[in-house]
């Protein structure tokens, strides 16, 4: 458990309150993610992998998953 709080914040582009909402935070140095609708499962990851990540979503390197 990370001993420094957790300012969740998500996406302007996210649904309603509550509802399909994936959400980001800071704690000890790491990236942290969760779904709205299960906040118990949090997903840790360095600023440098998730920055990996959003440069290949933004490339399009996943778009195939959508179709």
């Amino acid at each position: 458990m990370s001993a420094s709080p957790i300012n969740w914040k998500k996406s302007s582009f996210s649904g309603g309150e509550g509802e399909n909402c994936l959400e980001l935070g800071t704690a000890d140095g790491m990236i942290k993610m969760r779904e709205s609708d299960d906040p118990d499962v949090v997903i840790t990851t360095s600023r440098e992998k998730l920055a990996a990540f959003l440069r290949g979503a933004k490339a399009g390197e996943f778009d195939y998953l959508l179709s």
